[in-house]
């Protein structure tokens, strides 16, 4: 049923007129009257071809310029809303476009939502997706016309295309104005048809860039051309053997990795006493199917089972999202290793990689990479561990990834010991170790109040007498309060009594806030709870790695401050174009050092359909952005080294998991390097150990 509502749905696609409707020209002073402000200033203004409205979005929380109907649009025959967006001020500019179904909708509910970014001086034409969910198809991102550029979708979930009663243009907490022009916003047909979109090598096959694999007898000649460069540039200079500042100072040497403050600023020290500055790479590995099952008119090619690469066919019976749960699936990126090194590939791939980091100036195989790299005696390594087992779990009200460990529950420790104890037998006695990542964006909440930054708590009160967090919740304002009358009138309850608070609790509107100390206490002890059992676990049976923290993505303070009190390190995933000061000043406050676990950026210009989390305009700026980015952090005092992810692209038409499909690796699905990414790599971090070192760190601020 799933195949054929898909194919279905791409005939629709393909079969559609090539035209659009415009909305508004902004020709007309009448235009304005469906123009709504909000924290921004607009007005008509002449150009070229005319006239356009230009936007002052003023310092607030969401800025924004709204257009609502006198009676809701019908925008069924269409499946994109394009606006043409000029950006006249002198620096980037990030924003977003939201269409809504109902007046209800609040930005995640009822509405369509994308993001991008324009550069100082540009225009471009950005189109918001309006079709069947990329889910639908199974990718994260589609192929799009010449002409456009594709909003990142933020929010996927269907709409009523026949019932719009409003679009936006915003932009999130500008610190001053940021001006941008608006015109000529229509509706459009701007997808391209998805039927043999993905050639034998993996890529797509309906566009040319420069890069692109025209034949498997290329592989061959690219595999000399490189070798020749590897050979002749193994390696940036004044580094030691673990890839730390051997043209630095020497401070003590343990045998192990460790950290410790230096001129004001944390940094690692590795294991021959040499300051260390940890730049990763993530998902060193070549597992990167993607499904066929229900998409086989998508590819132009895959191997009969009659071929020595059919050995490259899997199947997945886990997938998150999109139209197929199970089915076969094909590894485009491990048939191309075949067929560049050999069938007996593993080894070579393995060698080359490790050799491309170390020319490149990376210095750590970072989370997700392949196991067979532990104790490779040539490039430092962390420990990738996952929590599981039967102990019970609750939820935050953010739960993208699953509800959040019980660390209350004495099944909870079984659970770390029995998870951490093949991973510490395998890597405790290597120096080449740096430390352990255990678990990764787990379901903490968010900086917000209440249904945020305490939905732990609030997931506590939610649940029935048996749940360990919640006896543990109860015992705590029990030993506050003692009488239950007490705990009324802080926070504006009427329980008869504490037996009436064993039953799940979930109040029709947030707590008062004089009941937030008792809700960010208990966030507070559930996190020291599960970070001190994991520490205590892995300190007992290894003492000598560091403890690098469960990679925070949603956060709040209670959770991070717990985090520095156990861990030796605390990690962000921190998706950004820069690691802004100002944002993550309350680091220097944390005294520990800390170290980014992801970040990337993409662009489309070499046939991908999605860009990641932070979108780009082509590789050359995305090779800019890295390096800007990489500066940002070697000058954070608090933060000791940043990871990229991922070391290859994701597959063209997405991974099982959840249908991502990013241009964010180092090199392509045909095992070749992005030179733009390569050359600005390289240029950074030469510079990352003398900058980092004679760069005065700032006083901490704010918080």
């Amino acid at each position: 049923m799933a195949a054929a509502w898909i194919s279905a749905s791409v005939a629709a696609i393909a079969a559609a007129p090539n035209n659009s409707k415009p909305l508004f020209l902004f020709e007309k002073e009448e235009e304005l009257r469906l123009v709504k402000q909000n924290n921004v200033r607009v007005q008509l203004q002449r150009t070229a071809g005319g006239r356009a409205l230009r936007v002052e979005f003023h310092p607030a929380e969401w800025p924004n310029v709204a257009f609502s109907p006198q009676k809701p649009w019908d925008w069924s025959d269409f499946t994109g809303l394009a606006i043409k967006i000029t950006n006249p001020g002198p620096e980037p500019v990030e924003f977003g476009v939201r269409v809504d179904d109902d007046p209800s909708a609040n930005g995640i509910v009822h509405c369509r939502q994308g993001s991008g970014s324009i550069k100082p001086g540009k225009t471009s034409t950005f189109v918001l997706y309006l079709g069947p969910t990329p889910m639908s198809y199974g990718m994260r991102g589609l192929p799009v016309a010449p002409g456009f550029v594709q909003l990142n979708p933020v929010t996927q979930g269907d709409i009523n295309l026949g019932n719009i009663v409003a679009f936006q243009v915003f932009l999130h907490a500008p610190k001053s104005p940021v001006p941008l022009i608006l015109d000529d916003i229509r509706l459009v047909h701007y997808l391209m048809p998805l039927e043999g979109i993905v050639d034998e090598f993996g890529q797509y096959a309906k566009a040319d860039w420069p890069g692109k694999l025209k034949s498997a007898a290329e592989f061959a000649v690219r595999r000399t051309q490189e070798e020749a460069v590897l050979k002749a540039k193994p390696e940036l200079p004044g580094r030691d053997r673990f890839g730390g500042w051997k043209r630095g100072p020497r401070i003590e040497a343990t045998g192990f990795f460790r950290t410790e403050k230096v001129n004001g600023k944390w940094w690692l020290v590795d294991p021959d006493g040499y300051l260390f500055f940890s730049i990763g790479m993530d998902c060193v590995n070549y597992q990167a199917d993607t499904i066929i099952t229900g998409r086989e008119y998508m590819f132009l090619w895959v191997p009969p089972k009659t071929d020595p690469l059919a050995k490259y066919f899997g199947h997945v019976s886990n997938v998150l999202m999109g139209p197929v749960k199970q089915g076969e699936t094909f590894n485009f990126f491990a048939a191309n290793l075949e067929r560049k090194y050999g069938p007996n590939f593993a080894q070579t791939w393995f060698d080359v990689t490790l050799r491309r980091l170390k020319a490149w100036g990376f210095n750590t195989i970072a989370n997700w990479s392949d196991w067979v790299l532990h104790r490779n005696g040539r490039v430092p390594y962390v420990a990738t561990a996952h929590i599981s087992g039967e102990h019970a779990r609750i939820s935050s009200g953010s739960d993208y990834w699953g509800r959040m460990h019980d660390p209350f529950d004495p099944k909870f420790a079984q659970s770390v010991s029995q998870s951490l104890a093949p991973l510490i037998a395998r890597v405790k006695d290597d120096p080449w170790c740096i430390g352990y990542f255990v678990d990764n964006e787990l379901s903490w909440g968010g900086w917000g109040d209440d249904g945020g930054r305490y939905g732990l708590a609030y997931g506590a009160l939610a649940e029935s007498a048996q749940s360990p967090a919640k006896q543990a919740f109860l015992a705590q304002l029990k030993a506050k309060y003692g009488d239950i009358a007490k705990l009324n009138a802080a926070w504006g309850t009427d329980f008869p009594s504490w037996d009436a608070l064993e039953a799940p609790f979930k109040p029709q509107q947030p707590l008062r806030a004089s009941a937030h100390p008792d809700l960010g206490a208990f966030v507070k002890s559930l996190a020291a709870r599960y970070f001190r059992t994991i520490r205590d676990e892995l300190k007992k049976y290894d003492p000598n790695h560091l403890y690098l923290g469960c990679r925070f993505a949603w956060r709040t303070p209670e959770a991070v401050e717990a985090s520095a009190e156990y861990c030796d390190v605390v990690s962000f995933n921190i998706y950004a174009p820069r690691v802004d000061p100002a944002a993550w000043s309350f680091l220097e406050k944390l005294g520990k050092p800390c170290i980014i676990g992801e970040f990337h950026f993409g662009a489309l210009d070499r046939g991908m359909f999605h860009t990641g989390l932070v979108a780009t305009e082509s590789q050359k700026a995305r090779a800019a952005m890295y390096k800007d980015y990489l500066r940002s952090v070697i000058d954070n005092p608090a933060l000791v080294g940043c990871h990229w992810f991922q070391y290859v692209d994701q597959p063209l038409t997405g991974r099982p998991l959840d249908g991502e499909n990013y241009n964010i690796g180092f090199i392509t699905v045909t095992d070749t390097p992005y030179p733009e990414m390569v050359a600005a790599a390289k240029a950074v971090h030469r510079e990352a150990y003398p900058r980092r070192y004679r760069t005065k760190a700032p006083s901490a601020q704010g918080g």
